[in-house]
């Protein structure tokens, strides 16, 4: 059974991202070097009423394993059930709790973020999940909701309600994603629990995860935007941590792993005849920031098959 105290340190995981880390991204990760995965969160609510779009969220192949299934969710008893059919039909290697999502639609339910201004109702939850499964359960969450010294309470309140591993973003609900993240304030909360924490937030560079790893003193990192069109950085920092370097990756590669990730991608979406038009956020990141690709992003924001998308890239 998978065990975060017994995985390989440091633990370098690819971040739930919402519509965005799906199985057809979580798939290029792995093939790219990334040991374990964190799938986009869903609803518990949604999956208890037996949602087919949730449903299908959560469905994921042997490839992507060890991977962890990330819910959202108030309620503690939905929580608790929506795990136990996860279990059930999925068998996810690990459960993780969302309690950092700072989006209105999810706070404005008491969900993510809110959740450490309801530090019992969190409590309770990590409390009956871990009844309802036998598989380890984490909590990602965030320095605080306005103030960062808030994490310095929440970290333990997760540690003594039976969470196996928790993951801190290192800005609060308020800041959202602006400013820098505060890497020190993650490893002061470190220092305050036993049980393997992994840091997130602006690790975009191999160089970056070695800094991250540094300060705050982590077991691990959850790489979240810095892998958005980037998947290659797994391999790129499991080849510094080991080998103090790394390679860069060509035209040609970043070419055909694009195109691996479109396949992927449209075999999910196989039933729609323009399957690339929800792609295209990929598309965007891939070539954000690449020398002379004006023309090429322009042209990258109109595929919707994969012949475009060929077109394009060997124009």
């Amino acid at each position: 059974m998978f065990d975060w105290k017994i995985e390989k340190k440091p633990i370098v995981a690819l971040a739930p991202m919402a519509d965005m880390t799906d199985s057809a991204f979580c798939r290029i990760a792995k093939r790219l070097g990334c040991r374990i995965v964190f799938r986009e969160m869903i609803s518990a609510e949604a999956l208890v009423r037996e949602s087919n779009r949730t449903l299908q969220m959560a469905a994921f192949y042997d490839e992507e394993r060890p991977i962890v299934q990330q819910l959202f969710g108030a309620n503690p008893a939905v929580m608790a059930e929506a795990t136990r059919r996860l279990d059930e039909k999925f068998s996810p290697d690990a459960f993780d709790l969302n309690m950092g999502c700072p989006a209105i639609k999810i706070v404005g339910g008491f969900n993510g973020a809110a959740l450490m201004r309801e530090p019992q109702r969190a409590a309770e939850i990590i409390r009956v999940v871990k009844a309802a499964t036998d598989k380890p359960v984490s909590v990602k969450t965030r320095l605080g909701w306005s103030q960062p010294t808030e994490i310095l309470d929440f970290v333990r309140l997760i540690e003594d309600a039976g969470a196996d591993l928790i993951s801190i973003h290192g800005r609060t609900k308020e800041q959202g994603y602006a400013g820098s993240a505060d890497w020190n304030m993650i490893g002061q909360a470190k220092k305050l629990v036993s049980i393997p924490l992994l840091a997130n937030g602006d690790v975009f560079s191999p160089e970056l995860a070695v800094e991250a790893l540094h300060i705050t003193g982590c077991d691990g990192l959850l790489i979240a935007r810095g892998a958005l069109g980037n998947p290659w950085i797994f391999g790129q920092i499991e080849s510094m941590l080991t080998n103090n370097t790394y390679t860069i990756v060509s035209d040609e590669e970043r070419r055909n792993i694009v195109l691996d990730h479109a396949c992927l991608y449209a075999e999910i979406h196989k039933g729609d005849s323009r399957p690339l038009i929800t792609f295209r956020k990929h598309l965007v990141w891939y070539y954000k920031g690449v020398p002379d690709a004006k023309a090429k992003r322009e042209q990258l924001t109109k595929v919707e098959t994969i012949a475009d998308l060929e077109r394009c890239l060997n124009g």
